[in-house]
């Protein structure tokens, strides 16, 4: 487990699950998250992700995200792929539990997701896909240090309209620095 201020990265366990699959069809997630057609995501489908979750065979590393104060499950986080030649990430994060949107759980765990992967991973570059409309998501990459590398024009439809497509990044140097100068 790899704690923050607010969060606690950890496993998932079983009893997520139903949790999971009730937020993976929540609109609002579908729309940030799912570049394809949103259609219903079941139980079943999380299982059986659950079931292929496993980091040692695939370089996928998931955590889910628990609040310390009560130890609730409230969303997962996560790296989607590793390029170890070229030394770089990809990362994701969804809070599910809407009681703690915009409130810097988001930012914490980003920040725990950061760390893990600059100090135990010795990745030098992280990089993560965000929609435009997708405005306190950006916010919160920003504050993590996190720049925009480019941008995809029109390159997701969601709910009638053609939207860009950001590509952020943050290098472990950047990391580090602000890291260094937020201790002097």
């Amino acid at each position: 487990m790899y704690t923050g201020k607010l969060v606690r990265l950890r496993a998932y366990k079983k009893e997520d699950l139903p949790l999971a699959q009730v937020w993976l069809n929540d609109p609002e997630m579908k729309t940030n998250l799912a570049p394809g057609i949103p259609y219903p995501y079941t139980l079943e489908d999380e299982e059986k992700w659950y079931l292929g979750n496993t980091s040692s065979s695939n370089d996928v590393y998931t955590f889910a995200i628990e609040d310390l104060a009560t130890g609730s499950y409230i969303g997962g986080c996560g790296i989607n792929w590793v390029d170890w030649k070229n030394s770089r990430a990809m990362v994701g994060i969804a809070i599910g539990n809407k009681d703690f949107l915009g409130k810097g759980y988001g930012t914490d765990a980003m920040e725990v997701l950061v760390a893990f992967i600059f100090n135990q991973m010795n990745i030098r570059k992280i990089k993560l896909m965000v929609y435009a409309f997708n405005e306190r998501a950006m916010k919160s990459y920003k504050k993590c240090g996190f720049v925009v590398e480019g941008i995809k024009k029109q390159e997701v439809f969601k709910n009638g309209a053609y939207h860009d497509e950001i590509e952020m990044a943050l290098f472990r140097d950047d990391w580090a620095a602000r890291r260094k100068q937020a201790t002097e």
